[in-house]
């Protein structure tokens, strides 16, 4: 996320991320996070934003869903569509035995499963960008709730990883 909290751009992009330089070629950790995961949730905002970017799903081979209001969705190979009761379908999906699950976003899906204790850990790298508007980390109000730092780690492109715990 930006500086100020945001995950994506007014237009909902997130290509500033690649304005951010890396001098060392960091992944930040991603493969070993990713490979440490079975399963993803996300928004539909955010589902589309990844098929608009024309490229194969960067999640195959994964378990995938995405929380819709849109009742017309047809599963396809990459994901699942969930738009009856997300909020048990997800307690139930915590229950289950496996690799951890993925929130990867957006906003309106992060308060939704926050506000209901959904949440266990938090993973955030705060870029050194501040953008001028866009879509926050948590839309709206989200619920009081104090976090414990399991980790802080400052890394040589400006951006430092915040892990927390509930």
């Amino acid at each position: 996320m930006s500086l100020n909290g945001k995950i994506a751009d007014q237009e909902g992009k997130v290509d500033w991320l690649e304005a951010i330089p890396n001098p060392d070629h960091d992944d930040y950790g991603y493969a070993e996070f990713y490979d440490s995961i079975g399963t993803t949730i996300q928004g539909y905002t955010t589902y589309q934003q990844i098929i608009d970017w024309d490229i194969p799903f960067p999640y195959a081979g994964k378990e995938n869903f995405v929380l819709t209001r849109k009742k017309d969705l047809k599963f396809n190979d990459d994901v699942q569509f969930i738009s009856a009761e997300p909020l048990g379908f997800i307690k139930a999906l915590k229950k289950e035995e496996g690799q951890d699950v993925w929130l990867i976003g957006g906003g309106q899906v992060n308060t939704l499963l926050w506000d209901e204790g959904l949440i266990d850990e938090l993973i955030v790298f705060v870029m050194p960008i501040v953008l001028d508007g866009g879509i926050d980390l948590f839309e709206g109000f989200p619920k009081r709730n104090q976090l414990k730092l399991i980790e802080s780690k400052g890394l040589n492109s400006g951006a430092v990883m915040l892990h927390y715990m509930l």
